[in-house]
């Protein structure tokens, strides 16, 4: 029956607008349709690709296929861990001149204090590996692979807080809405392993800062990228991924059965409307139809040897630890999953750090240095690139009163210490140089997004070449300022 305008339903008047838009053959259908869709169709089809990735990528010749990211959260203090200048300990107590300080911004936690003392290490260093690196003492596995790692000493980063610092390093903005660093591996890349998602994070915390900074989604989000590309969480504990389970009275059979009807109708809505996202949430339902197999299988520590149990530490088998994380890392990039993020909090001492970067330094130390052991024993060291580092690192001068049980250190962007190994990195090398007061930088200077793009080159990728048309910009991992490959760095 046809009702008068002012009488039909909001139904009807979408199945009509539908209808004109998609059946209209030329003129302002067409027209609407390549507006309105231009960008949602270039979605779908890089999200039908989504498990074979971009042709053409690799660009060139990958020294790695899988990225480990242990991401320490909250911002790990370089002066008290790799960045030693003996000087510092004459310094100690005396006032950062202003010449240092100079003009940089300093964030409001310090920017009222009426003086900066300089507060040398509280634990002592030693040189380490076949290239004399400086390593804290609260660092005594890591020391002993100091000559498979790549320290860099001049990471810097324009970002003081951690929100938008945190946000800049993994999607190359400090603004949200952009793609994460595994979603762009997925989108460019894609899935070595059709069971498990190409992108696992895991987060766990620290007994340093407790709680530590918050951590949100799209960290691990793909921004604008289609949202098959977005990192898939894992959680400790008996129901990794939540929903993932067939609720009571259903079995494998009926669930496949219902699946591929879904699919179906799935299927014919997408031809009808364009839309990409259907066909993203069809991989999406077979995905994890297969995850139901392949999760526990993944997270079932089981069939791992006592020794290399005892290597991670007394910690692993309890499930959501850093140490847990590290192995179950290893057991996803042996099967192929692209990109492995780790995200451990409680880095952030501001406050009683002769107490807290002890118990955080604990947290981290023997796991971090077994899973680079680990994966070079099993061979695949050579194939998995693995970082360690934060956001940013602390300032030299002390937050709060010197000598004080309280006292801290506060943000510090303008240099700090990430370090690399495996997957095409040199080995037993150290990079770029700081003044006597670790705060600036004075050679070699490693910008986040510089990198963002080593790192991407480590897997083949040209960061120039990976892009994403949206809003009218070339989106890219390294944002649109000037990037640079760190050559340097690569074996």
């Amino acid at each position: 029956m046809n009702l008068p305008w002012h009488q039909t339903s909001a139904a009807q008047l979408e199945f009509s607008r539908r209808a004109f838009l998609s059946q209209s053959a030329g003129g302002l259908g067409l027209a609407a349709l390549s507006m309105l869709n231009g960008s949602a169709l270039s979605a779908m089809a890089a999200s039908q690709k989504s498990r074979q990735g971009i042709a053409g990528i690799p660009h060139f010749k990958p020294r790695a296929k899988s990225i480990i990211y242990l991401f320490q959260s909250g911002g790990p203090s370089h002066v008290d861990l790799f960045d030693f200048k003996p000087v510092m300990r004459e310094l100690h107590g005396s006032e950062l001149p202003d010449s240092v300080r100079g003009s940089q911004r300093v964030t409001g936690m310090t920017s009222k204090q009426a003086s900066f003392p300089v507060v040398a290490p509280f634990w002592e260093m030693k040189r380490c590996g076949s290239h004399g690196t400086w390593i804290s003492e609260l660092l005594p596995h890591t020391q002993k692979i100091a000559d498979e790692v790549t320290f860099v000493k001049t990471v810097n980063t324009e970002a003081i807080n951690h929100d938008p610092a945190i946000t800049y390093i993994n999607t190359g903005s400090q603004q949200m809405g952009h793609a994460s660093m595994g979603a762009w591996l997925s989108y460019g890349m894609g899935s070595m392993n059709d069971n498990l998602p190409a992108y696992l994070v895991m987060l766990s915390q620290g007994t340093g800062k407790n709680p530590g900074q918050p951590l949100f989604s799209r960290l691990w989000g793909n921004g604008y990228l289609p949202s098959s590309h977005q990192g898939v969480q894992l959680r400790p504990g008996a129901s990794p991924v939540l929903y993932l389970q067939n609720p009571p009275g259903v079995s494998a059979d009926s669930r496949a059965e219902l699946l591929g009807d879904l699919k179906a109708i799935n299927r014919l809505e997408a031809e009808r409307t364009g839309d990409p996202e259907i066909d993203t949430r069809i991989s999406a339902y077979e995905m994890a139809f297969r995850m139901q197999t392949s999760i526990p299988e993944l997270t079932d520590l089981s069939d791992e040897p006592q020794h290399i149990l005892d290597m991670y530490g007394p910690e692993v088998r309890r499930p959501g630890t850093y140490a847990a994380n590290c192995l179950l890392a290893r057991r996803m990039v042996e099967r192929g999953v692209r990109m492995v993020q780790l995200f451990h909090r409680g880095w952030d001492q501001h406050i009683a750090i002769e107490e807290q970067l002890p118990r955080q330094c604990h947290d981290v130390d023997q796991a971090s240095a077994a899973l680079v052991k680990d994966l070079k024993q099993r061979g695949l060291l050579e194939d998995t690139l693995v970082v360690w580092g934060g956001e940013f690192g602390r300032t030299v001068y002390s937050q709060g009163a010197i000598g004080s049980p309280a006292a801290g250190r506060d943000h510090h962007g303008r240099c700090f210490s990430v370090w690399l190994a495996g997957g095409g990195i040199k080995r037993g090398f150290e990079f770029g140089r700081t003044d006597e007061f670790c705060y600036n930088i004075v050679e070699n200077p490693v910008h986040i997004r510089d990198l963002n793009a080593t790192l991407l080159a480590c897997l083949g990728i040209d960061h120039k070449r990976l892009i994403y048309k949206f809003q009218g910009l070339d989106q890219k991992l390294t944002g649109v300022e000037e990037a640079h490959v760190v050559n340097e760095l690569l074996a």
